[in-house]
């Protein structure tokens, strides 16, 4: 019988060069992997001119293709990046550019950046203490910050999450139990849904996040459990509307047990009347819960805190920090005004928060959260509030409101636009184009041609969206390093588009 000659300690030794450790192979090629990554990125940011480089997505589709094969030998990184150069990175939205201003995506600050480094190289797992024992600490430390700036009490908790969508399933799916426990003395967790539970209902406005129906669906309860609310002129839920759909629930023999009020809609910004709406909630037993993920940025603002006075009344709130916190996706956070309603998520692996842990006294935050594996996303946050300051961060988002407000004035003095938004609440602006001189042109392919040429030509990326059935043109001015300037380069880019898309006979009725 032949043997190798390769031992398992040369196997060994062929290893260090692919991870860091305190060996000197792994610490020289992780020196020179994280610099030939900086000058990679460097050089594709220094010829980054525009947003977008405006190709279609087949033909990004078709460059993706080209490189998807993994030889049996290794190739150097520097030649892999060579590769990925042209079809990855600059094909990618450059989204900390000035004229990339179309979805809530913001422009990731540098110490988020750089923590997102550590994060993966140390890559602490956030569900045991024995996997992550410092994060652990810094990440509950982090919460108690944030329960403080909302003025929440002794008793809250929180979690990190990967962003909205995780955070209003988490705040629904607590709402649910605790509904269940409270009034029929069911335990969800143990014995499935009552059977009743078709008559639960959820209620929310009309422009709240459609993660609030894609939980209702994942829950169990159907799309169906979840009843809008009208909203007002300003697209903030109608108190009236609140009043009369509770009542008419409660005359069809349903029950209502989860209100959901919206800190900063996707489209307008928009703020529920959040103290009103608590009142409501405590009045009918409700759990509320509020997604603020969009305006919970509004907590380090200098000018606007007072637009979140309320949030504090709220059962249960959804933040996300890659938004108005400038941190590199994803990073969110699930607070809760009660720890205790986190026992309705709690369980318990022998291999990994057995009982005897939480007898001891050790933290494994795998009870807090509807994931187990997690990221130390804590950290990111930590690294940008501690370098930035919290008084500069209150300064950024102070000028992107501000921004927006100047935005809504230029827009609404402009001939050939109609702006929807004339007072924004945070800092999206919601717009059309509407030419004057040619009333026979269909303006809702107009206006998505508009935001499609612009780009797959780069000179711009701004969203669309429907408002009353019609197509209008959205600007998230996020980006505190965006200014007028580029407003009006980017207003006169799409009346000049509009021309062009006329005159070639697009839209004529």
């Amino acid at each position: 019988m032949m043997t190798s000659n390769v031992t398992l300690t040369d196997k060994k030794t062929s290893f260090n060069s692919f991870f860091l450790h305190r060996g000197k192979e792994g610490m020289e090629a992780f020196g020179q992997g994280l610099e030939q990554v900086r000058e990679k990125l460097m050089k594709v940011y220094s010829d980054a001119d525009r947003p977008f480089s405006g190709k279609t997505p087949f033909a990004i589709e078709k460059e993706i293709g080209e490189i998807m094969n993994f030889p049996l030998e290794g190739t150097s990184l520097e030649d892999v990046l060579d590769e990925i150069d042209g079809p990855v990175l600059r094909n990618s939205l450059h989204i900390s550019h000035e004229k990339s201003m179309a979805h809530l995506h913001c422009p990731p600050l540098l110490p988020g950046i750089i923590g997102e480094c550590i994060i993966g190289t140390l890559n602490q797992s956030m569900d045991s203490w024995d996997q992550s024992p410092a994060a652990t600490y810094l990440e509950e430390g982090m919460v108690k910050w944030l329960s403080g700036r909302i003025r929440y009490p002794e008793t809250s908790d929180g979690v990190f999450t990967s962003g909205g969508t995780q955070s209003n399933y988490m705040g629904l799916l607590l709402a649910r139990d605790y509904f269940c426990l409270t009034h029929w003395g069911h335990n969800v967790q143990k014995q499935g849904l009552p059977k009743d539970f078709h008559r639960l209902r959820i209620l929310c406005s009309e422009d709240a996040h459609f993660t609030v129906k894609k939980s209702a669906s994942q829950l169990g309860l159907g799309e169906q459990a979840v009843i809008t609310v009208k909203t007002d002129e300003h697209h903030r839920m109608s108190l009236r509307d609140l009043k009369t759909v509770l009542s008419r629930l409660g005359e069809d023999g349903l029950l209502p047990f989860a209100l959901v009020s919206t800190c900063g809609t996707t489209d307008f910004g928009s703020i529920d009347p959040l103290h009103e709406v608590a009142a409501i909630a405590e009045e009918y037993g409700l759990w509320l819960h509020v997604d603020a993920a969009f305006g919970g940025g509004l907590l380090l603002s200098h000018s606007h805190r007072r637009k979140l006075d309320g949030l504090e009344k709220a059962d249960s709130i959804t933040i996300d920090f890659h938004k108005l916190f400038y941190q590199p996706v994803s990073c969110g956070a699930f607070l809760v005004k009660n720890r205790q309603n986190f026992g309705f998520l709690s369980h318990h692996a022998d291999y990994l928060n057995p009982l005897k842990d939480e007898d001891e006294g050790i933290v494994n935050l795998v009870k807090k959260s509807t994931s187990t594996t997690r990221r130390f996303d804590a950290l990111k946050l930590y690294l940008s509030l501690k370098t930035i300051g919290t008084d500069t961060f209150g300064q950024m988002i102070d000028h992107t409101m501000e921004l927006a407000r100047n935005t809504a004035g230029y827009i609404e003095g402009m001939e050939n636009l109609s702006l929807k938004n004339k007072h924004p609440e945070i800092n999206t602006i919601i717009f059309r184009c509407e030419p004057l001189s040619a009333p026979d042109i269909d303006l809702d392919e107009l206006n998505r041609a508009i935001q499609q040429t612009l780009l797959h030509e780069g000179r711009g990326v701004l969203a669309k969206t429907t408002v009353e059935g019609k197509t209008y043109l959205k600007l998230t001015l996020l980006n505190p390093r965006t200014g007028m300037e580029e407003i009006n380069e980017l207003m006169t880019e799409i009346n000049k588009t509009a021309t062009q898309l006329m005159n070639g006979g697009l839209g004529r009725v």
